[in-house]
């Protein structure tokens, strides 16, 4: 009789040592999960916690939480002071390159000759160069900082690229090339003024490095992406700067002699990658090119 009841007695004692541990390991979890809940409301404070073997836990996440929270205040502060500096970047030379293109213009209208005339081209090439490298620079930090972000939609790809023709038709005739469109009316998901944007850099690429021949903006449909192809028939890319062109400032050795600043295609693949695309360039290395463009489909 007494063996059944020390038996019970042992029994009833490990229930309740048992409900006990639950019941702490329970609370430890529910201090966790309301942890990471104010961490991400932003309005996680350290607490005082015993010093209990499972509420170490509770304290080395306290600490890398308020070690994160930090990081983030400090990441905020950055970039807001980015935010400002890219502002008054923005602000300052605006005017001053406006006027120099302005009084370039008025001197262009003069009868210059001989070498003053080809220094006052030189000087409103380079200040419209300056005034696209800063705008480009002022473009490419808010969108790598967050300042602006991409607002992707589902919508028709063919709008976008019927307005990218014609806003390059007249360019490339003037060239004596040919501007092609074909390919499908598809859907796709993604932000129609960036995306216009990093488009309209390949493009534009494609019409300043061919001589003869063809540009064709074609689609095709995927299951899961939308492929855009801008084809050219000017200068080929070799496969050891397949890679490269994407970085900022590159410039292959056979567009040396060509306008440019090496900052477009790094733009526009920024702006594709932040979307959940990406860009894919084939060539044969000596004549033409073909730029693809995936867009997710949602």
């Amino acid at each position: 009789m007494n063996y059944f009841i020390v038996m019970a007695m042992i029994i009833l004692f490990l229930i309740v040592v048992l409900v006990y541990k639950e019941r702490q390991q329970r609370k430890i979890l529910y201090h966790l999960n309301k942890m990471i809940a104010d961490a991400r409301a932003g309005e996680f404070l350290e607490k005082h916690f015993d010093e209990s073997i499972l509420s170490k836990i509770e304290i080395k996440f306290a600490d890398y939480l308020k070690a994160t929270a930090v990081s983030e205040k400090k990441l905020a502060v950055e970039k807001e002071k980015i935010k400002t500096l890219i502002s008054d970047i923005s602000h300052q030379t605006k005017t001053p390159i406006a006027n120099l293109c302005l009084y370039t213009e008025l001197l262009k209208e003069e009868k210059l000759t001989g070498q003053a005339a080809e220094n006052v081209e030189a000087i409103y090439v380079q200040t419209e160069k300056l005034s696209f490298l800063i705008h480009a620079l002022i473009k490419l930090s808010r969108l790598e900082n967050g300042i602006i972000k991409p607002l992707p939609q589902r919508r028709a790809v063919s709008d976008m690229i019927d307005r990218l023709s014609s806003q390059f038709r007249l360019a490339a005739e003037q060239k004596g090339l040919q501007l092609i469109v074909n390919g499908q009316d598809c859907m796709a998901v993604y932000d129609l003024k960036w995306t216009a944007e990093a488009l309209g850099n390949i493009i534009d690429n494609a019409v300043k490095y061919t001589d003869s021949g063809q540009i064709v903006i074609s689609t095709v449909a995927y299951d899961l992406f939308v492929r855009i192809d801008i084809a050219d028939t000017g200068l080929g890319i070799g496969e050891a700067e397949r890679e490269k062109i994407f970085s900022r400032f590159y410039r292959s050795r056979q567009a040396q002699e060509k306008p440019g600043l090496g900052i477009g295609l790094y733009l526009s693949r920024e702006i594709i990658a932040g979307q959940g695309g990406y860009i894919k360039v084939s060539s044969n290395g000596k004549t033409g090119s073909v730029f693809s463009v995936f867009l997710p489909k949602g």
